[in-house]
């Protein structure tokens, strides 16, 4: 509508009908809960988080009005409810309740917001632009918040730490640093594809991002990021044809990585950074090797998960040994027993075959699809020594692959249907 309006006098455009107004209106609007969603997942102090209850209220409202679930979508979908069905049936083992009721009620309604984004975005490919602007908004702003609760910038500021770590609007530095991931590599993506006119208005938030990653003093955000930054950069390089292209992505490359270890010696002066950073580097920490440490769980764990198929309930498995199982396959297994374990592993499996499938191909949504996929990558292999049942930014991730997935079906459908009508005309010719 916007492209006619142009083309259109003042007085053609206040003729146009009520209709066509309204649904730009409505589209209007849609666009922006969506972006006011995003902007929340970023502050995740308390639960239920804003973002919860927000993106609760308007997926119901959404499914009340026209959300359309394709059938690329349905295994996404079936595999979520069948994980959840799963944690539902390893409630009844437990004895004492508790809190499981609201923490599964978490987990269904994860399951829902990634089908919502994955839905949304296969029926509107903008609104991927759309979310990654929100994205990099909200990350910028809580690593902001993070940075100066490390370093005390203002009175009170150190509720944005954590362990002496920065943690920016969540809980826990161990998230707030993988939730940065994401708007960090798509900083990167467009800083290696864009003019060099454009480098320094990208390189300010990217700065920022980048310190809320280190600074959150997380391995698992470190090594997220170094990865999905190689994987990012070798798809680039494998997807041009262009030498020159090929060139820059390699003297790219090899600056930012000097830059990256200048700074971090530079940061290292400052006091107090250093013994945190020597202590964080090691590969393995005490609570890992202990006797009961997190190792020794995984070994616990996985013989349990064979002495009770249905598994043990949620959060059951950190009451006993006192802490949890910090890792997302023995978790499913203990939280959602045999059926959950199944259900995503397949759903995981599944992802990374079908978006690596369609990874590479040109097309409008592809650049969102390299980053969410690279990061969602980064993600699962995470969870191998962590807990990520529950973090949100996995299952945008999810929806945003799930999205392109979508995409791609219906863009290879309306190709058969194209060719067969030619095919269908000179039969009839004949």
């Amino acid at each position: 509508m916007s492209a006619v309006s142009h083309e259109l006098p003042p007085q053609a455009v206040s003729q146009l009908p009520p209709q066509a107004v309204n649904a730009k209106l409505i589209a209007l609007i849609s666009s922006a809960a969506i972006v006011l969603g995003i902007l929340l997942s970023g502050f995740v102090i308390s639960e239920p988080a804003p973002y919860e209850l927000y993106m609760a209220g308007l997926i119901a409202v959404w499914a009340l009005f026209g959300l359309r679930i394709s059938r690329a979508i349905l295994p996404l979908l079936l595999l979520l409810v069948a994980m959840n069905i799963g944690g539902m049936i390893a409630m009844t083992q437990m004895a004492e309740l508790a809190n499981t009721p609201l923490y599964l009620a978490v987990s269904l309604f994860l399951a829902f917001s990634a089908v919502f984004f994955a839905s949304v975005t296969s029926t509107q490919p903008d609104l991927y632009r759309l979310i990654f602007i929100a994205y990099v908004v909200s990350a910028v702003a809580t690593s902001l918040l993070g940075i100066a609760g490390y370093f005390h910038a203002f009175p009170g500021a150190e509720i944005f730490t954590k362990y002496d770590r920065a943690a920016g609007a969540f809980q826990d530095p161990n998230v707030f640093g993988p939730f940065l991931v994401l708007p960090g590599t798509y900083l990167l993506y467009l800083l290696l594809i864009g003019p060099v006119s454009r480098m320094p208005l990208l390189a300010v938030p990217l700065l920022a991002i980048t310190a809320g990653i280190f600074f959150s003093f997380s391995r698992g955000a470190w090594g997220m990021f170094a990865v999905s930054a190689v994987l990012l950069t070798g798809c680039l390089f494998l997807q041009s044809a262009s030498g020159m292209f090929r060139l820059r992505l390699v003297v790219m490359t090899i600056g930012a990585a000097a830059l990256l270890v200048i700074a971090i010696l530079v940061i290292l002066q400052l006091p107090g950074v250093s013994d945190m950073f020597t202590q964080r580097a090691h590969l393995e920490q005490s609570y890992d090797t202990a006797r009961l440490g997190r190792f020794a769980r995984y070994t616990i764990g996985f013989q349990m998960a064979l002495e009770h198929p249905f598994g043990i309930g949620p959060l059951v498995f950190g009451t006993i040994y006192g802490e949890d199982t910090h890792d997302i396959w023995l978790k499913a297994l203990m939280d959602y027993g045999w059926l959950g374990f199944v259900s995503f592993l397949t759903l995981t499996l599944w992802t990374i075959a079908a978006g690596f499938r369609i990874l590479l191909r040109d097309r409008p949504w592809q650049p969102y699809l390299l980053c969410a996929y690279v990061a969602y990558l980064g993600n699962i292999g995470l969870g191998t020594f962590i807990d990520i049942d529950h973090w949100r930014h996995l299952y945008l991730l999810l929806g945003l692959v799930w999205g392109a997935i979508a995409l791609e079906y219906r863009h290879q459908k309306q190709l058969r249907r194209t060719s067969a009508v030619p095919a269908a005309a000179i039969s009839s010719a004949r």
